[in-house]
């Protein structure tokens, strides 16, 4: 009874059979466009899903289709049809295919742009043919004609599409020998984005994006012909909060992020797949770095979080962990001096002073872009000893596509393990009131400043045990009994659980200053010290011994959690 239900709220996808390179697929009537309403399957789509590659520009999957550059332009057949416009058959009682010619000039193929042509029954499309071939040639030879011969300077070297294609399907030498028109170079769009109107194909994806994603129409093309070129809205710069989005999207090396633009060859830099941590939203990135410097943050697809955008604040957001002023070392404060040790001492020595304390007179705050594991490891340290524990909250300015209000990247996933409560913030008071009545005695604070939490440099003195897990020197850490260097989430793996309550993963991209070390490490050698029963000792094992712990995440396992996390509500 159940399966004919879900068949009754599933009905079969109706599909149109057609010839991809002589190989027959059915493929669905309709498909989703970039806003997800349901349109006439494409020829491309049709040839992706034959597994056929069809160069494009224009075209991108997640914008307004264009059909401006031609570059997939394929030669195809239809059904022909008799004098009574009745199918024509084959005499075994095939449909009989028209390859498609100019009405003028018969002998010469009729292509179509594969990315805004519907597909039709029977139809053959001739994605690798000869005639196909040529069209292709023939649009890249009008490309490159403009188009400077600059490819040894040029940022989008290792990713440029006019470079790829022009080696898998343009021409072996140019037959233009006139003089190229020169556009605008370097032009200032805006405070984070140049054009170089020279390398423009016009392919109009940054314009299709900041008019329909963003909702910023502020680039469009200016003059005619050849002398056509990309420009800013008179009087008006490209300012909007995704304006790197059109760096991305660009083919070419015509868009640049001046943040990136002549710093590093692509080619060099390690990609790693990592998770935003500017706000709640999580939207999936990957961080390219080399020799432990991290260059560039760009965004991961991903439809159920953040599509493939991703705010300029957020990719721009890991200048901070390269910071001069990071704490690199454990030190201890012995009288008036401080001693740098080894992190597992720094711990030992947190062990020996909490072992002593009332039930009580502990407790906890924390950043909110610690790890899900770290937060489940303090929550158990925090039972320990009858501590209050909190996370500072930090807001600012969301909008409607990305940018959350909330920018701790992970209240949802302390809430989750038990750590806080309904929201971040709501202890804290009550924490800073029983440290000034003394019935707190010890401050344990992770990823956080106690004096930009509002608490005073003789408020931190008087307390017995303050121990910090720190990512700059301050009056805080001079002040400390025990100071680690605490770890950016760049330079270790874990989860982060959004505001929608999807749980991801992030992973290592480079390792931390000096002797700094995951949280989650320096906390489980913690809770051993302590005498506590600890399971697993890599995060692996935390994050499957958390979940067993942890009603809300339903018995996953770190390796059910893939690339683009796991919905868990």
């Amino acid at each position: 009874m159940s399966t004919e239900v879900e068949k009754q709220e599933k009905p079969a996808v109706e599909t149109i059979r057609v010839k991809v390179d002589g190989k027959e697929i059915d493929v669905p009537k309709m498909s989703p466009d970039w806003q997800g309403n349901m349109r006439p399957t494409t020829m491309l789509e049709a040839c992706q899903q034959a597994g056929v590659d069809v160069p494009h520009y224009c075209y991108h999957h997640k914008l307004p289709v264009a059909g401006n550059c031609r570059m997939c332009l394929v030669h195809y057949g239809m059904q022909a049809l008799g004098p009574d416009r009745k199918p024509v058959v084959n005499e075994d009682g095939s449909p009989k295919i028209a390859k498609q010619a100019l009405p003028y000039e018969p002998t010469t193929p009729r292509g179509a742009i594969a990315c805004a042509t519907p597909i039709a029954p029977n139809m053959e499309i001739y994605a690798s043919s000869e005639e196909t071939k040529q069209m292709r040639e023939g649009v890249l030879e009008s490309l490159l004609i403009n188009h400077p011969l600059d490819c040894p300077i040029c940022d989008q070297a290792g990713e440029c599409k006019l470079q790829e294609y022009s080696f898998e399907h343009g021409q072996g030498e140019s037959r233009f020998v006139e003089t190229k028109v020169h556009k605008p170079k370097q032009v200032d769009l805006g405070p984070r984005i140049m054009l170089d109107d020279e390398r423009c194909i016009l392919c109009s994806r940054c314009v299709r994006f900041s008019k329909d994603i963003a909702g910023d129409d502020a680039l469009g093309f200016v003059n005619r012909g050849s002398y056509n070129t990309l420009a800013a809205a008179p009087g008006r710069e490209v300012d909007n909060d995704y304006t790197l989005n059109t760096v991305d999207l660009c083919p070419v090396g015509a868009l640049t992020s001046k943040d990136f633009r002549f710093q590093m060859r692509v080619w060099f830099l390690k990609e790693s797949k990592g998770v935003c941590g500017s706000c709640a939203t999580g939207c999936n990135t990957v961080v390219g770095s080399r020799e432990g410097t991290i260059y560039r943050m760009e965004p991961r697809e991903n439809d159920e979080v953040n599509s493939s955008w991703m705010c300029d604040h957020g990719r721009l957001n890991f200048k901070w962990v390269a910071d001069e002023n990071r704490v690199a070392h454990s030190t201890v404060k012995r009288g008036d001096v401080r001693e740098v040790v080894q992190p597992a001492a720094a711990i030992e020595e947190i062990a020996k002073a909490l072992s002593g304390i009332e039930n009580g007179s502990l407790a906890i705050v924390a950043s909110g872009a610690l790890s899900t594991e770290e937060y489940f490891l303090l929550k158990l340290l925090a039972g320990r000893f009858g501590a209050l524990s909190d996370v500072v909250p930090h807001t600012g300015k969301g909008d409607s596509l990305l940018i959350s209000e909330d920018k701790n990247p992970n209240n949802t996933g302390a809430q989750l393990v038990g750590f806080i409560g309904a929201s971040a913030g709501s202890q804290l008071e009550q924490i800073h009131n029983d440290v000034r009545s003394g019935k707190i005695t010890s401050l344990l604070f992770l990823g956080e400043d106690p004096l930009s939490a509002g608490y005073t440099v003789e408020e931190l003195e008087k307390l017995s045990n303050l121990f910090l897990f720190s990512f700059a020197e301050s009056e805080s850490t001079a002040t400390a009994s025990v100071v680690l260097s605490a770890c950016a989430y760049f330079e270790k793996r874990g989860t982060f659980v959004n505001r929608n309550g999807r749980i991801q993963k992030f992973m290592k991209a480079v390792d931390g200053p000096g002797s700094t070390e995951p949280e989650l490490e320096s906390l489980l050698f913690l809770l051993e010290k302590l005498g506590e029963k600890t399971h697993g000792k890599s995060i692996e094992g935390v994050f499957n011994w958390m979940s067993d712990e942890t009603e809300g995440l339903k018995k996953v396992r770190w390796a059910g959690i893939g690339d683009l996390g796991i919905a868990l509500r």
